[in-house]
């Protein structure tokens, strides 16, 4: 049995006819019919009724036709990711990372996905979200990794991979410090105090502003930068007190206390940002599929 048996059996049954079907092969009929009649042979049944007006199907040809379609299905689908392998061997991603990620582990991440895709080119730009939005709906970067702050998602669409949370972050000494939890502590007991945090338009500043609100406060901000391992160097150093995503608080680095809130104000999930209209290139897909399989338990 040959695979051009299948394609021809195929072929006459969606065209109605051994001429049709020959027209859009766009070979001689008699060869057609010749390899159609090769096939009944093999299989010891006829698969066409013929006559001077149509083809039809036995019912052997029936039954025999729905698996030559899967089939037939099967190979165009392996000849597509073939060809896609083959694209995304010579393709290159764009990527935009805030360095707030969470658990995500983006070091690890790339260097997996380069093992397995060798020509692929890497390339990666950190900034807040704001500066790498701009740059995604511009055409500059293929994809962005970072929080999905809502308020800043118009437009774009985002696939959640990992949680975070808030932590409020003092100097060494003030209700405790190192790594460990130090106890819950409540928002507007700080009321007081000059905070350190991000620029105006970064998701931080916003969490931090609506969760001082929220406690009956507008916050002091008296020193801004524009990182979080510089937000937690001035806090270290005793400048202020600071709100920070966990795994920026917990990360190696200064001494400092590191306290969750009670109530605890909400931190976006850490995922993944694209251009909805843009259709991403096969060597960005396959990155896509590389993080959503690294990190499979979805957030809600």
């Amino acid at each position: 049995m040959e695979l051009r048996q299948l394609t021809y059996f195929e072929a006459v049954v969606r065209y109605g006819g051994f001429s049709r079907a020959a027209e859009q092969l766009h070979i001689a009929q008699p060869a057609v019919s010749a390899q159609v009649r090769r096939l009944e042979a093999e299989l010891g049944t006829p698969l066409l009724e013929r006559t001077t007006r149509r083809v039809a199907l036995t019912h052997a040809g029936e039954l025999f036709l729905a698996r030559v379609r899967s089939v037939l299905g099967q190979l165009d689908e392996a000849r597509a990711d073939l060809a896609e392998l083959a694209a995304v061997r010579r393709g290159h991603v764009r990527i935009g990372a805030t360095l707030v990620l969470g658990s995500l582990d983006l070091p690890r991440s790339l260097a997996q996905f380069r093992r397995r895709y060798p020509g692929v080119t890497l390339a990666l730009r950190a900034a807040l979200i704001a500066d790498l939005l701009g740059a995604l709906g511009s055409g500059e970067i293929d994809i962005v990794l970072g929080p999905l702050h809502p308020e800043l998602l118009d437009g774009f669409l985002a696939q959640p991979l990992v949680e975070e949370r808030i932590v409020l972050v003092t100097p060494p000494g003030r209700l405790g410090s190192g790594p460990a939890p130090a106890g819950p502590a409540v928002l507007a007991d700080f009321a007081g105090e000059p905070f350190v945090c991000l620029p105006a338009g970064s998701g931080l500043h916003a969490i931090l502003v609506a969760a001082a609100a929220a406690a009956g406060f507008t916050p002091r901000i008296q020193l801004e930068t524009h990182s979080p391992a510089s937000i937690r160097e001035l806090v270290a150093a005793g400048l202020g007190v600071a709100l920070m995503a966990e795994s920026s608080a917990r990360a190696i680095g200064p001494d400092v206390g590191v306290h969750r809130l009670r109530p605890a104000p909400p931190h976006p999930p850490i995922g993944l940002i694209r251009v909805p209209e843009r259709a991403p290139s096969p060597a960005t897909r396959a990155f896509q599929q590389h993080l959503e399989q690294a990190y499979p338990v979805r957030v809600p």
